[in-house]
């Protein structure tokens, strides 16, 4: 594996950013120093460099609306060096020296999160719109079916002719040809971003790079009819998502690398083999969200780097200059006139302290004062995430503050677990709660170490219980305040979207009609599971296939005006959308005419489904309980040979099992929880009532054995 050596090197700080809103500038000499462009949430649009190992700003905008995106164009042919930034609807166009050549309004009803400038093409998305513009006038628009995340195109000069690509969040890219949608690429995740490989589209122009929100970077090759999956990078250490890709040879061997950058603050490097497949060169992480990632020349002339920006607006470099370098005395040498300048300039700096000081306790007074003071609450940014990871059924809520963060209070009114995080190390603290009077069933407070800016929790919820979980997020900022993120868990929470169904399961249907429109059944739709638009499907029917987290069961559903279907494997899903869809139209006085279909095959086909699980947990809490009485043996005696090799692998491993106990301690009685569900809606839909067999049940659980368990279920009652 080739070794690279990169030093940090910060150079400024901005305001909070966006993905994809700062860029390198094409260098006017080979192996010269770039400038940088980038664009924040204050709406400022700046450009630096570097001159004598010193910053130097180029220009810089007033503060304006945010901006979202920042993109580099130019005429076909000519060096790509115009900055053009999308604020709201509006896109501006700035030269390399500041001068604004472009201000147009597109007019669109939604605002701008991606766009990409291809000669005088235009094209712009916001949350489900694309719109193509050629020269500032209307040529192609599309409505997606799911959100947009990301927009690119193919590069024109090799494909010969203009090819959108939209990264959609029902895990699909599509490929658009004018106003209509050519045809569609499932990818494994929901893509969060693209890039072209080797930034032009490798030999043929046609080769696409994808990252998803999960974690997964992907090539495909989007041909003109179909496309080639080629390779994946698998998400196997739990990283986080990845806003940002680009292409740079750091390693210095004449093929460009993969940049990636994630929302944990993983930066890593991919070189490729042989057989073009990516490997792993580097790593770094610097703690925050990483919004761009660039490689090129910024510090020192001749030395490649990669220039990184965070959530919080840091730009610094990973330099392949030497530290060593810098240390020369020969390296850097200071003026008396520049030395003068830094012993003012710390001069200053202590007074404006000393002010501050004096400000803020004067500040202290006169809001503790009878007569009361004026206070602003201070506004600080969060970007936050609630997703479901697919790997363990557990939400991932993700919050980064452009501030340290004090504590954060997490409060929810439906039976919730919190699990361990390994990149959380907030200090957690439990109230206790009384569901029947406070209708709280999880009162929890992280509270963070000095200069925190980001927390992850993971969270598992029960299908069936739905509700509403609040965060509650105090900055260690002054006045005290705090700012409030609502999530809502909704019935199937553990379901997530995919784009097959296997027809082939024991099935059980359940079949809804009632005076009911489209877009009412559409909103019961949404609230009843996760990864569903909201805005309303084209067409007059829809169709959508799910599939569980937790156990693989699947869910097929089919609705239109005043009618809906579903089919699942699993008994306990259809149970759970009859009663909230009822309740639902309950609400709007909708009479339901509702028939179902019991397959008494899904039965033990779903016993047999949670089989493994289930043993695997048993034998799991098995270990864990003997490990405390073997450790205590192994004090106490020199030579444990005489142990059967079952209890010494235990020991030997005690640290991982326990590790893994651990981290999901209510794995068992969710699978408990789950048959016994199975066991009393089997029965419901039969019109018995059958919770005074649920300790019979138990017991029965607790002495596991899979065919016994078979056989209750299906003994008559």
């Amino acid at each position: 594996m080739l070794e690279i050596n990169l030093n940090r090197v910060d150079y400024l700080q901005v305001g909070v950013t966006s993905p994809k809103t700062t860029k390198l500038l094409p260098a006017q000499e080979e192996k010269a120093c770039q400038r940088v462009a980038v664009a924040d949430h204050y709406g400022v649009v700046q450009c630096f460099g570097t001159k004598k190992n010193e910053i130097q700003s180029y220009f810089k905008t007033l503060p304006g609306p945010k901006i979202t995106r920042l993109e580099l164009g130019g005429a076909i042919g000519t060096i790509r060096d115009k900055i053009f930034v999308a604020s709201g609807g509006e896109v501006r166009g700035f030269s390399r020296k500041g001068k604004q050549f472009l201000r147009f309004d597109t007019n669109m009803t939604e605002a701008i999160k991606s766009m990409h400038i291809s000669g005088n093409d235009l094209f712009v998305c916001g949350n489900f719109i694309y719109n193509h513009y050629y020269e500032c006038q209307d040529q192609n628009y599309y409505l997606s079916v799911d959100s947009i995340n990301d927009m690119i195109c193919l590069d024109m000069d090799k494909v010969g002719t203009i090819v959108p690509i939209l990264a959609c969040q029902d895990r699909i890219l599509r490929v658009l040809k004018e106003s209509n949608c050519l045809y569609e690429i499932e990818v494994p995740g929901p893509p969060s971003t693209l890039a072209l490989y080797q930034n032009d589209g490798g030999d043929t122009g046609e080769d696409l790079l994808y990252g998803t929100s999960d974690g997964k970077v992907g090539l495909v090759s989007a041909g003109r009819t179909a496309c080639t999956h080629k390779w994946e990078i698998p998400n196997n250490k739990k990283h986080g998502g990845v806003l940002s890709l680009h292409n740079y040879d750091i390693t210095g061997d004449g093929i460009k690398d993969l940049i990636i950058g994630r929302s944990d603050g993983l930066i890593e490097v991919y070189g490729y083999d042989e057989a073009e497949n990516p490997v792993p060169r580097f790593t770094y992480n610097c703690g925050e969200s990483v919004t761009s990632v660039n490689g090129g020349i910024v510090g020192s002339a001749g030395y490649d780097e990669l220039l990184i920006t965070t959530y919080t607006g840091w730009i610094f470099g990973l330099s392949s200059e030497p530290a060593d370098k810098r240390l020369d005395p020969n390296y850097l040498l200071i003026s008396e006139d520049a030395a003068q300048k830094i012993y003012k300039l710390r001069e200053e700096v202590e007074e404006l302290q000393q002010q501050v000081q004096k400000e803020r306790e004067s500040y202290q007074l006169a809001a503790q004062s009878d007569i009361g003071g004026v206070s602003a609450v201070p506004y600080f940014s969060i970007n936050d995430m609630f997703q479901l990871n697919h790997e363990d059924a557990s939400y991932l809520l993700t919050l980064e503050v452009q501030t340290a963060i004090d504590n954060v209070l997490i409060q929810s009114d439906v039976p919730v677990d919190l699990l361990d995080s390994e990149r959380n190390s907030a200090v957690v603290s439990y109230s206790s709660c009384d569901p029947e009077s406070d209708g709280n069933f999880l009162l929890a407070t992280y509270r963070c170490q000095a200069n925190t800016t980001r927390l992850e929790v993971k969270i598992r919820s029960i299908e069936g219980q739905y509700g509403t979980l609040q965060v509650y997020i105090t900055p260690r900022l002054q006045p005290k305040c705090c700012q409030i993120r609502q999530y809502q868990i909704k019935p199937l929470s553990l379901h997530c979207r995919t784009h097959t169904f296997d027809e082939n399961k024991p099935l059980n249907t359940l079949t809804l009609r009632g005076a009911f429109a489209l877009a009412e059944i559409h909103s019961w739709i949404v609230f009843c599971m996760p990864e569903v638009p909201e805005r309303m499907p084209p067409g007059e029917c829809a169709t959508f296939y799910f599939k569980s987290t937790f156990l693989d069961t699947v869910l097929y559903c089919y609705y239109k005006k005043g009618e809906s279907v579903f089919k699942s494997d699993n008994i306990s899903t259809i149970s759970i959308l009859k009663d909230v869809l009822t309740r639902e139209a309950t609400k709007k006085k909708i009479s339901l005419d509702i028939s179902f279909d019991i397959n008494e095959e899904s039965v033990p086909h779903m016993l047999r489904f949670i089989h493994p699980k289930l043993e695997y947990q048993l034998l799991l809490a098995k270990k864990v309980q003997v490990i405390d009485a073997l450790k205590d043996l192994k004090v106490h005696e020199n030579d444990l040979s005489f142990l059967a090799p079952e209890y010494q692998e235990i020991l030997n491993s005690s640290d991982q099992l326990q590790l893994e106990y651990k981290r999901q301690p209510c794995h068992l009685e969710r699978l408990f929880g789950m048959i016994t569900d199975l066991y009393i809606d089997v029965y419901k839909f039969k019109g018995i009532n059958v919770k005074s067999k649920v300790p019979s049940l138990l017991q029965i659980l607790n002495n596991y054995d899979l065919e016994a368990l078979i056989n209750f279920f299906q003994a008559k009652r």
